[in-house]
Protein backbone atom coordinates (compact mmCIF):
# COMPACT_ATOMS: atom_id res chain seq x y z
CA UNK A 1 0.00 0.00 0.00
CA UNK A 2 2.80 2.59 0.61
CA UNK A 3 4.65 1.65 -2.31
CA UNK A 4 1.42 2.13 -4.25
CA UNK A 5 0.82 5.36 -2.90
CA UNK A 6 4.76 6.33 -3.66
CA UNK A 7 4.16 6.26 -6.97
CA UNK A 8 0.87 7.25 -7.55
CA UNK A 9 2.64 10.83 -6.31
CA UNK A 10 5.37 9.94 -8.47
CA UNK A 11 2.71 9.86 -11.36
CA UNK A 12 0.92 12.62 -10.17
CA UNK A 13 3.80 15.35 -10.36
CA UNK A 14 4.98 14.26 -13.77
CA UNK A 15 1.60 14.52 -15.36
CA UNK A 16 1.30 17.62 -13.74
CA UNK A 17 4.38 18.97 -14.50
CA UNK A 18 4.67 17.73 -18.05
CA UNK A 19 1.06 19.34 -18.20
CA UNK A 20 1.66 22.59 -17.35
CA UNK A 21 5.58 22.64 -18.59
CA UNK A 22 3.86 21.79 -21.83
CA UNK A 23 1.25 24.92 -21.75
CA UNK A 24 4.77 27.18 -21.10
CA UNK A 25 6.48 25.70 -23.87
CA UNK A 26 3.42 26.49 -25.97
CA UNK A 27 3.47 30.71 -24.85
CA UNK A 28 5.12 31.69 -28.14
CA UNK A 29 2.25 30.21 -30.00
CA UNK A 30 -0.95 30.43 -28.23
CA UNK A 31 -0.12 32.89 -25.62
CA UNK A 32 0.69 32.52 -22.11
CA UNK A 33 -3.58 32.36 -21.15
CA UNK A 34 -3.66 28.59 -21.31
CA UNK A 35 -0.86 28.37 -18.25
CA UNK A 36 -2.59 31.23 -16.27
CA UNK A 37 -6.01 29.98 -17.10
CA UNK A 38 -4.40 25.87 -15.96
CA UNK A 39 -2.69 27.03 -12.84
CA UNK A 40 -6.17 29.35 -11.49
CA UNK A 41 -8.77 26.13 -12.03
CA UNK A 42 -6.04 24.06 -10.12
CA UNK A 43 -6.37 26.14 -6.48
CA UNK A 44 -9.99 24.45 -5.95
CA UNK A 45 -9.11 20.91 -6.24
CA UNK A 46 -5.61 22.04 -4.20
CA UNK A 47 -7.21 23.52 -1.42
CA UNK A 48 -10.13 20.42 -1.01
CA UNK A 49 -7.53 17.58 -1.13
CA UNK A 50 -5.33 19.45 1.29
CA UNK A 51 -8.62 20.27 3.52
CA UNK A 52 -10.18 16.45 3.19
CA UNK A 53 -7.88 14.25 1.66
CA UNK A 54 -4.82 12.50 3.15
CA UNK A 55 -2.69 9.29 2.40
CA UNK A 56 -0.74 7.71 4.94
CA UNK A 57 3.37 6.94 4.59
CA UNK A 58 5.63 6.12 7.10
CA UNK A 59 7.21 9.49 8.12
CA UNK A 60 3.03 10.64 8.30
CA UNK A 61 -0.22 11.75 7.03
CA UNK A 62 0.38 14.07 3.56
CA UNK A 63 -2.10 15.47 1.18
CA UNK A 64 -1.65 15.22 -2.73
CA UNK A 65 -3.02 18.73 -2.94
CA UNK A 66 -0.26 20.38 -0.97
CA UNK A 67 2.73 17.88 -1.49
CA UNK A 68 2.29 17.92 -5.40
CA UNK A 69 -0.40 20.40 -6.81
CA UNK A 70 0.79 23.70 -4.48
CA UNK A 71 4.49 22.40 -4.46
CA UNK A 72 4.11 22.38 -8.42
CA UNK A 73 2.05 25.54 -8.57
CA UNK A 74 4.74 27.69 -6.56
CA UNK A 75 7.91 26.13 -8.47
CA UNK A 76 6.22 26.37 -12.23
CA UNK A 77 5.65 30.08 -10.82
CA UNK A 78 9.61 29.82 -10.49
CA UNK A 79 9.94 28.80 -14.03
CA UNK A 80 8.16 31.17 -15.48
CA UNK A 81 9.95 33.64 -14.03
CA UNK A 82 12.99 32.67 -14.98
CA UNK A 83 11.71 32.05 -18.77
CA UNK A 84 9.76 35.45 -18.77
CA UNK A 85 9.48 38.72 -16.60
CA UNK A 86 7.94 40.41 -13.88
CA UNK A 87 5.54 41.59 -16.26
CA UNK A 88 4.32 38.06 -17.07
CA UNK A 89 4.42 36.25 -13.50
CA UNK A 90 2.62 38.88 -12.23
CA UNK A 91 -0.35 37.74 -14.18
CA UNK A 92 -0.94 34.16 -12.06
CA UNK A 93 -0.47 35.61 -8.42
CA UNK A 94 -2.30 38.70 -8.71
CA UNK A 95 -5.43 36.73 -10.63
CA UNK A 96 -5.23 33.73 -7.92
CA UNK A 97 -5.40 36.41 -5.67
CA UNK A 98 -8.25 39.03 -6.86
CA UNK A 99 -9.85 35.46 -7.97
CA UNK A 100 -10.27 33.54 -4.53
CA UNK A 101 -11.67 37.06 -2.92
CA UNK A 102 -13.84 37.39 -5.50
CA UNK A 103 -15.20 33.71 -4.72
CA UNK A 104 -15.63 34.42 -0.86
CA UNK A 105 -17.24 38.02 -1.94
CA UNK A 106 -19.70 36.48 -3.55
CA UNK A 107 -20.34 33.67 -1.59
CA UNK A 108 -21.07 35.55 1.35
CA UNK A 109 -23.79 37.37 -1.15
CA UNK A 110 -25.39 33.94 -2.48
CA UNK A 111 -25.71 32.70 0.80
CA UNK A 112 -28.75 35.03 1.45
CA UNK A 113 -30.73 33.26 -1.11
CA UNK A 114 -34.03 31.61 -0.23
CA UNK A 115 -33.08 28.48 -1.79
CA UNK A 116 -35.63 25.93 -2.90
CA UNK A 117 -34.46 22.50 -2.89
CA UNK A 118 -34.45 20.22 -6.29
CA UNK A 119 -34.86 17.42 -3.51
CA UNK A 120 -35.19 16.89 0.19
CA UNK A 121 -31.41 15.01 -0.15
CA UNK A 122 -29.93 17.94 -2.68
CA UNK A 123 -29.39 20.94 -0.36
CA UNK A 124 -26.44 23.08 -0.48
CA UNK A 125 -24.04 22.20 2.16
CA UNK A 126 -23.10 25.91 3.37
CA UNK A 127 -20.91 25.40 6.24
CA UNK A 128 -18.87 23.02 3.42
CA UNK A 129 -18.48 26.72 1.37
CA UNK A 130 -17.94 28.80 4.09
CA UNK A 131 -15.11 26.58 5.27
CA UNK A 132 -13.60 26.12 1.68
CA UNK A 133 -13.93 30.19 1.00
CA UNK A 134 -11.82 31.02 4.18
CA UNK A 135 -9.31 27.69 3.90
CA UNK A 136 -9.07 29.23 -0.39
CA UNK A 137 -8.72 32.89 1.05
CA UNK A 138 -5.76 31.63 3.47
CA UNK A 139 -4.19 29.47 1.27
CA UNK A 140 -4.24 32.12 -1.95
CA UNK A 141 -2.84 34.95 0.61
CA UNK A 142 0.30 31.88 1.80
CA UNK A 143 0.74 31.83 -2.16
CA UNK A 144 0.88 35.58 -2.70
CA UNK A 145 3.64 35.94 0.14
CA UNK A 146 5.45 32.32 -1.00
CA UNK A 147 5.45 33.54 -4.95
CA UNK A 148 7.07 36.58 -3.92
CA UNK A 149 9.61 35.20 -1.62
CA UNK A 150 10.59 32.39 -3.90
CA UNK A 151 11.63 34.94 -6.61
CA UNK A 152 13.31 36.95 -4.06
CA UNK A 153 14.77 34.32 -2.64
CA UNK A 154 16.11 32.82 -5.60
CA UNK A 155 17.49 35.98 -6.73
CA UNK A 156 19.86 36.28 -3.62
CA UNK A 157 20.46 32.99 -4.26
CA UNK A 158 22.02 33.66 -7.41
CA UNK A 159 24.69 36.13 -5.84
CA UNK A 160 26.32 32.83 -4.81
CA UNK A 161 24.63 30.13 -6.61
CA UNK A 162 24.66 31.46 -10.39
CA UNK A 163 26.57 28.49 -11.20
CA UNK A 164 24.57 25.91 -9.72
CA UNK A 165 21.04 26.18 -10.82
CA UNK A 166 19.52 22.92 -9.21
CA UNK A 167 21.02 23.88 -5.60
CA UNK A 168 19.56 27.34 -5.63
CA UNK A 169 16.36 25.95 -6.96
CA UNK A 170 15.66 23.09 -4.70
CA UNK A 171 16.76 25.66 -1.63
CA UNK A 172 14.40 28.35 -2.54
CA UNK A 173 11.62 25.95 -2.75
CA UNK A 174 12.25 23.61 0.38
CA UNK A 175 12.80 27.35 2.35
CA UNK A 176 9.69 28.72 0.92
CA UNK A 177 7.58 25.31 1.35
CA UNK A 178 8.53 24.90 4.77
CA UNK A 179 7.17 28.64 5.47
CA UNK A 180 3.94 27.81 3.73
CA UNK A 181 3.48 24.25 5.49
CA UNK A 182 3.67 26.26 8.90
CA UNK A 183 0.79 28.69 7.57
CA UNK A 184 -1.85 26.28 5.95
CA UNK A 185 -1.24 23.62 9.18
CA UNK A 186 -1.75 26.65 11.32
CA UNK A 187 -5.14 27.25 9.79
CA UNK A 188 -6.44 23.40 9.09
CA UNK A 189 -5.92 22.58 12.83
CA UNK A 190 -7.89 25.70 13.62
CA UNK A 191 -10.85 24.55 11.49
CA UNK A 192 -10.37 20.74 11.23
CA UNK A 193 -8.54 20.11 14.29
CA UNK A 194 -5.81 18.54 12.04
CA UNK A 195 -3.56 16.27 13.95
CA UNK A 196 0.45 17.74 14.26
CA UNK A 197 1.31 14.11 12.53
CA UNK A 198 -0.30 16.01 9.55
CA UNK A 199 2.29 18.95 9.69
CA UNK A 200 5.06 16.62 9.79
CA UNK A 201 3.87 14.47 7.11
CA UNK A 202 3.52 17.04 4.70
CA UNK A 203 6.31 19.28 5.13
CA UNK A 204 8.36 15.96 4.49
CA UNK A 205 6.55 15.43 1.28
CA UNK A 206 6.88 18.92 0.81
CA UNK A 207 10.98 18.96 0.89
CA UNK A 208 10.79 15.76 -1.44
CA UNK A 209 8.33 17.87 -3.67
CA UNK A 210 11.41 20.28 -3.91
CA UNK A 211 13.49 18.35 -5.06
CA UNK A 212 11.68 16.39 -7.31
CA UNK A 213 9.82 19.63 -9.08
CA UNK A 214 13.76 21.30 -9.09
CA UNK A 215 15.36 17.87 -11.13
CA UNK A 216 11.81 18.22 -13.41
CA UNK A 217 13.06 21.67 -14.04
CA UNK A 218 16.45 21.60 -14.46
CA UNK A 219 15.19 18.85 -17.46
CA UNK A 220 13.24 21.33 -18.87
CA UNK A 221 15.84 24.29 -18.54
CA UNK A 222 18.52 21.73 -20.25
CA UNK A 223 16.75 19.64 -22.83
CA UNK A 224 13.29 21.63 -23.82
CA UNK A 225 14.29 25.58 -23.59
CA UNK A 226 18.27 26.06 -23.58
CA UNK A 227 17.93 29.55 -24.08
CA UNK A 228 16.35 32.41 -21.85
CA UNK A 229 14.36 34.29 -24.29
CA UNK A 230 15.40 38.05 -24.95
CA UNK A 231 13.05 40.10 -22.70
CA UNK A 232 10.19 41.96 -25.34
CA UNK A 233 10.25 45.55 -22.91
CA UNK A 234 13.20 47.78 -23.10
CA UNK A 235 15.36 48.51 -19.53
CA UNK A 236 13.52 51.54 -17.95
CA UNK A 237 13.58 53.21 -14.68
CA UNK A 238 10.42 51.37 -12.19
CA UNK A 239 8.41 52.10 -9.14
CA UNK A 240 9.77 50.36 -6.33
CA UNK A 241 6.48 50.08 -5.12
CA UNK A 242 5.73 46.70 -6.84
CA UNK A 243 8.49 44.28 -5.77
CA UNK A 244 8.73 42.65 -8.76
CA UNK A 245 9.74 45.75 -11.07
CA UNK A 246 13.18 45.14 -9.06
CA UNK A 247 13.13 41.93 -10.17
CA UNK A 248 12.02 42.10 -13.99
CA UNK A 249 15.35 42.14 -15.46
CA UNK A 250 18.40 42.09 -12.81
CA UNK A 251 20.00 38.79 -13.64
CA UNK A 252 19.35 39.79 -17.93
CA UNK A 253 20.80 43.27 -16.89
CA UNK A 254 23.84 41.67 -14.86
CA UNK A 255 24.23 39.58 -17.57
CA UNK A 256 24.16 42.37 -20.68
CA UNK A 257 26.53 44.80 -18.63
CA UNK A 258 28.98 41.98 -18.04
CA UNK A 259 29.35 41.30 -22.07
CA UNK A 260 28.66 44.73 -23.14
CA UNK A 261 29.39 46.64 -20.49
CA UNK A 262 32.81 47.51 -21.81
CA UNK A 263 34.85 49.86 -23.96
CA UNK A 264 35.55 48.54 -27.58
CA UNK A 265 38.68 50.29 -27.83
CA UNK A 266 40.71 49.70 -24.86
CA UNK A 267 38.59 46.33 -23.05
CA UNK A 268 38.48 48.35 -19.60
CA UNK A 269 34.81 48.81 -18.73
CA UNK A 270 33.24 52.22 -19.95
CA UNK A 271 31.11 54.75 -18.54
CA UNK A 272 28.05 53.14 -17.97
CA UNK A 273 29.45 50.42 -16.32
CA UNK A 274 30.69 52.95 -13.79
CA UNK A 275 27.60 54.35 -12.83
CA UNK A 276 26.18 50.57 -12.42
CA UNK A 277 29.24 49.55 -10.32
CA UNK A 278 29.02 52.73 -8.19
CA UNK A 279 25.63 53.10 -7.79
CA UNK A 280 25.05 49.26 -6.27
CA UNK A 281 28.47 50.03 -4.50
CA UNK A 282 26.49 53.34 -2.81
CA UNK A 283 23.39 51.23 -2.44
CA UNK A 284 25.21 48.48 -0.19
CA UNK A 285 28.85 48.91 0.48
CA UNK A 286 30.08 52.19 1.22
CA UNK A 287 30.55 53.50 4.83
CA UNK A 288 33.11 54.87 6.92
CA UNK A 289 34.64 51.34 7.70
CA UNK A 290 34.50 50.72 3.60
CA UNK A 291 35.37 53.70 2.31
CA UNK A 292 35.18 54.01 -1.82
CA UNK A 293 37.38 56.25 -3.47
CA UNK A 294 37.52 57.39 -7.10
CA UNK A 295 40.32 58.42 -9.16
CA UNK A 296 39.84 60.74 -12.23
CA UNK A 297 42.27 60.55 -14.59
CA UNK A 298 42.96 62.08 -17.62
CA UNK A 299 45.81 61.69 -20.44
CA UNK A 300 48.13 65.32 -20.62
CA UNK A 301 48.31 66.55 -24.00
CA UNK A 302 46.62 63.57 -26.16
CA UNK A 303 45.85 66.12 -28.64
CA UNK A 304 49.59 66.36 -29.51
CA UNK A 305 49.83 62.86 -29.88
CA UNK A 306 46.65 62.45 -32.35
CA UNK A 307 47.71 65.73 -34.29
CA UNK A 308 51.13 64.43 -34.99
CA UNK A 309 51.27 60.65 -35.44
CA UNK A 310 47.26 60.38 -36.14
CA UNK A 311 44.06 58.61 -34.75
CA UNK A 312 45.41 55.14 -34.84
CA UNK A 313 48.54 55.73 -33.06
CA UNK A 314 45.99 57.42 -30.48
CA UNK A 315 44.34 54.30 -30.54
CA UNK A 316 46.96 52.32 -29.57
CA UNK A 317 47.93 54.82 -27.08
CA UNK A 318 45.01 54.73 -25.54
CA UNK A 319 45.09 51.08 -25.11
CA UNK A 320 48.52 50.39 -24.07
CA UNK A 321 47.93 53.23 -21.00
CA UNK A 322 44.85 51.37 -20.31
CA UNK A 323 47.12 48.36 -19.61
CA UNK A 324 48.86 49.82 -17.92
CA UNK A 325 46.76 51.38 -15.93
CA UNK A 326 45.17 47.96 -15.29
CA UNK A 327 48.50 45.89 -14.17
CA UNK A 328 49.34 48.85 -11.73
CA UNK A 329 45.39 48.78 -10.12
CA UNK A 330 44.80 46.32 -7.51
CA UNK A 331 42.97 43.41 -8.33
CA UNK A 332 39.65 44.38 -6.64
CA UNK A 333 39.76 47.62 -8.15
CA UNK A 334 38.10 48.66 -11.45
CA UNK A 335 38.83 50.97 -14.42
CA UNK A 336 36.76 52.52 -16.78
CA UNK A 337 36.67 54.58 -19.78
CA UNK A 338 35.20 57.86 -19.30
CA UNK A 339 34.89 58.95 -22.76
CA UNK A 340 38.11 60.37 -24.71
CA UNK A 341 41.20 60.40 -23.31
CA UNK A 342 39.37 59.98 -19.90
CA UNK A 343 39.88 57.13 -17.45
CA UNK A 344 38.32 56.75 -13.87
CA UNK A 345 39.94 54.30 -11.45
CA UNK A 346 37.08 52.80 -8.46
CA UNK A 347 38.96 51.62 -5.39
CA UNK A 348 36.51 49.74 -2.75
CA UNK A 349 37.98 49.59 0.85
CA UNK A 350 40.60 52.40 -0.11
CA UNK A 351 40.58 55.16 2.27
CA UNK A 352 41.99 59.02 1.20
CA UNK A 353 45.91 58.54 2.07
CA UNK A 354 45.86 54.69 0.64
CA UNK A 355 43.93 56.09 -2.07
CA UNK A 356 46.26 58.64 -2.85
CA UNK A 357 48.97 56.47 -3.10
CA UNK A 358 47.46 53.95 -4.92
CA UNK A 359 47.05 57.34 -7.53
CA UNK A 360 50.73 58.07 -7.46
CA UNK A 361 51.70 54.57 -8.11
CA UNK A 362 49.33 54.77 -11.59
CA UNK A 363 51.07 57.99 -12.45
CA UNK A 364 54.31 56.77 -11.98
CA UNK A 365 53.76 53.77 -13.86
CA UNK A 366 53.13 55.88 -16.80
CA UNK A 367 55.93 58.28 -16.73
CA UNK A 368 57.69 55.41 -16.64
CA UNK A 369 56.58 53.97 -19.79
CA UNK A 370 55.94 57.64 -21.20
CA UNK A 371 58.81 58.13 -24.07
CA UNK A 372 58.84 54.50 -25.00
CA UNK A 373 54.93 54.07 -25.36
CA UNK A 374 53.24 57.11 -24.98
CA UNK A 375 54.60 59.43 -27.18
CA UNK A 376 55.44 61.63 -24.13
CA UNK A 377 52.37 61.87 -22.53
CA UNK A 378 51.98 61.40 -19.14
CA UNK A 379 48.80 61.71 -16.80
CA UNK A 380 46.91 63.84 -14.19
CA UNK A 381 44.99 62.34 -11.25
CA UNK A 382 42.28 63.86 -9.03
CA UNK A 383 41.37 61.83 -5.94
CA UNK A 384 38.59 61.93 -3.87
CA UNK A 385 37.15 59.34 -1.15
CA UNK A 386 33.24 58.21 0.46
CA UNK A 387 31.87 58.70 2.54
CA UNK A 388 34.45 61.23 4.12
CA UNK A 389 34.68 63.72 1.13
CA UNK A 390 31.04 62.68 -0.59
CA UNK A 391 27.88 61.07 0.05
CA UNK A 392 26.71 59.93 -3.30
CA UNK A 393 28.57 59.16 -6.91
CA UNK A 394 27.75 62.65 -8.20
CA UNK A 395 29.07 64.54 -5.32
CA UNK A 396 32.27 61.84 -5.62
CA UNK A 397 32.65 62.58 -8.79
CA UNK A 398 32.67 66.20 -9.02
CA UNK A 399 35.10 66.13 -5.92
CA UNK A 400 37.35 64.29 -8.18
CA UNK A 401 37.18 65.72 -11.00
CA UNK A 402 37.77 69.15 -9.57
CA UNK A 403 41.29 67.82 -8.56
CA UNK A 404 41.69 66.39 -11.42
CA UNK A 405 41.83 70.04 -13.10
CA UNK A 406 43.91 71.57 -9.94
CA UNK A 407 46.32 68.99 -11.29
CA UNK A 408 46.36 70.33 -14.91
CA UNK A 409 46.73 74.06 -13.64
CA UNK A 410 49.52 73.04 -11.21
CA UNK A 411 51.75 71.97 -14.27
CA UNK A 412 49.75 68.19 -15.10
CA UNK A 413 51.92 64.69 -14.46
CA UNK A 414 50.47 64.86 -10.60
CA UNK A 415 48.07 63.83 -8.27
CA UNK A 416 45.78 65.57 -6.38
CA UNK A 417 43.99 64.76 -3.14
CA UNK A 418 42.71 65.82 0.04
CA UNK A 419 46.57 65.02 1.34
CA UNK A 420 48.40 66.71 -1.62
CA UNK A 421 46.27 70.08 -1.27
CA UNK A 422 46.94 69.81 2.80
CA UNK A 423 50.35 69.44 2.46
CA UNK A 424 50.26 72.98 -0.46
CA UNK A 425 48.55 74.84 2.02
CA UNK A 426 50.93 74.01 4.77
CA UNK A 427 53.73 75.52 2.78
CA UNK A 428 51.61 78.44 2.04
Amino acid sequence: MVEKNILLLFCEAGVYFAVMAGLLYGRRRFGIGLFVCAIGVMHFLETYLASFFYIQLPFGQLSPGSTVLFSGKLMMILMLHIKEDARIVRQPIYGLLIGNFLIVGLVMILRNHTVAALSPERLPDLSFIDEMGWLMVWGTILLFIDAIAIILLYERLGAWLRNLPFLRLSISGAVVLSFDQIGFYTALHFYSGAPFAAMLGGWAAKMGAAIVFSVLIMGYLRFVERETPAADHPLKDRRTRDVFHTLTFRERYEDLLQQTGRDTLTGVFNRRKLEYITARAFERDVSPSQPLSLLAIDVDRFKTVNDQHGHKTGDDVLRRLAKTLSDALRTEDHLFRFGGEEFVAICPNLGPAAAAIVAERLRAAVQQRSNEEFFGSTISIGVATAPMEAENYDALFVCADERLYAAKRHGRNRVVSAYSQLEEAESA
